[in-house]
């Protein structure tokens, strides 16, 4: 597999070894060993899969205390995946990196805990899955506005579908710190 860091570090873009022939396609989506060896040395806790049609925007979430690492990628369409910096004390602070998830490519992103994530499907259906390093906890679920004018992030969308939740979330400047991933607090927590 080929592994290339993002603008942020930390933050991994992933494109697995994919084996084809006339019957299909065949590749590996998560080995630990491997991707241990990468740079991304994890438990997983949870397992994901959500399904979106085109215009759905999902974004921006994170959780804090018990912050969410997350390893994405597309079975089905293509989706523009977004991770945004939101460790209040990283250097790389309120910074965003993107790329496009399709089915066709295979890329994967590795999503660090203190990571704000999102995605908005850009095909007519998409099938997003998941691989997390901690359980969802109700209690720290938290999301930052999708078009937040302070971190102007290039959506390829401009009118999306969005859940309530996301619609009414509040901008990156008006969330107080303590509600913000820190890397002294993860440090503390590990």
């Amino acid at each position: 597999m080929n592994v290339r860091e993002t603008e942020l570090a930390g933050c991994l873009l992933i494109e697995p070894q994919v084996f084809g022939d006339d019957r299909g396609r065949f590749f590996e989506t998560w080995n630990r060993s491997r991707y241990a060896q990468a740079g991304i040395d994890i438990e997983v806790a949870q397992s994901n899969v959500s399904t979106s049609r085109r215009g759905v925007l999902r974004g921006l979430h994170y959780q804090w205390p018990n912050p969410q690492g997350k390893l994405v990628w597309v079975l089905e369409g293509e989706v523009y995946d977004v991770a945004v910096d939101l460790r209040r004390d990283s250097p790389t602070f309120g910074q965003w990196t993107a790329a496009y998830l399709s089915a066709e490519n295979h890329r994967q992103l590795w999503i660090p805990e203190g990571f704000g994530h999102g995605f908005a499907t850009v095909s007519a259906r998409a099938v997003f899955c998941y691989l997390c390093t901690r359980e969802y906890d109700p209690a720290a679920d938290a999301n930052v506005l999708w078009n937040d004018p302070d971190l102007a992030i290039d959506w390829p969308l401009s009118e999306p579908m969005l859940s309530n939740k996301d619609a009414r979330a509040p901008r990156l400047s008006e969330i107080r710190a303590d509600r913000l991933p820190s890397l002294a607090g993860m440090e503390a927590s590990a």
